[in-house]
């Protein structure tokens, strides 16, 4: 299996990324498992949380196959191989380095960056990018989304990342967003596994709905 459909094969069960920024290695395994539990597959550590690589390691060794685990804000190519090292599958970045990018390809990983233009959307693909984000939705608008949709490549992923809430799910997918990633309305440090799984669950049902 290639890293595109290592990708589709989560992403199709469920087409939302939680964003676990500032997760502990303590808690992250009973957040992964809420995180499982509510319904989504695919988690990101960011690299800016406390002991990163800890995390992703005791989540990815918590789900192991049924999730796809990787890690968040990757700036620096020689990053790479330290996820992977943990455990990782995938690497997420808020911007389109070509070098991150395609050291997460070399080392046959899902690269999923971040882009705001269509020209940083090609610049990523044409790097060998799988799956791009829209960051930050927060300065963007469904209109965006649909004007970029218009030019890329019908099979290519675009996420929205940034102030998504359960409400606003609806507008950007009939944009044409094919998924999210999910920060602070998902989970903020120490949030308990209870509320965790509450929120992923209000989450997935309104991805459903499209």
């Amino acid at each position: 299996m290639n890293a595109r459909e290592l990708f589709d094969r989560y992403f199709g069960q469920c087409p939302l990324v939680a964003i676990i920024r500032g997760v502990t290695p303590e808690d992250a395994a009973g957040i992964g498992r809420a995180l499982f539990d509510g319904g989504i597959r695919i988690v990101e550590v960011p690299l800016n949380s406390p002991e990163p690589f800890a995390s992703i390691e005791r989540i990815a060794a918590e789900l192991g196959e049924d999730a796809l685990i990787g890690a968040g804000t990757v700036l620096d190519p020689a990053d790479v191989q330290r996820v992977k090292a943990a455990g990782g599958r995938i690497v997420v970045s808020p911007n389109s380095n070509p070098d991150v990018i395609r050291a997460t390809v070399a080392a046959g990983m899902v690269s999923s960056p971040g882009i705001f233009t269509p020209s940083e959307a090609f610049a990523a693909l044409d790097a060998g990018a799988h799956a791009l984000k829209l960051f930050p939705a927060e300065a963007a608008s469904p209109k965006v989304v649909k004007s970029i949709r218009a030019v890329l490549p019908k099979d290519v992923p675009l996420l929205v990342v940034g102030g998504v809430t359960p409400d606003t799910v609806g507008a950007w997918m009939g944009a044409g967003a094919n998924g999210f990633g999910l920060g602070g309305g998902l989970y903020k440090p120490g949030q308990s596994a209870d509320e965790t799984l509450e929120k992923a669950r209000a989450y997935v049902e309104a991805a459903s709905r499209r």
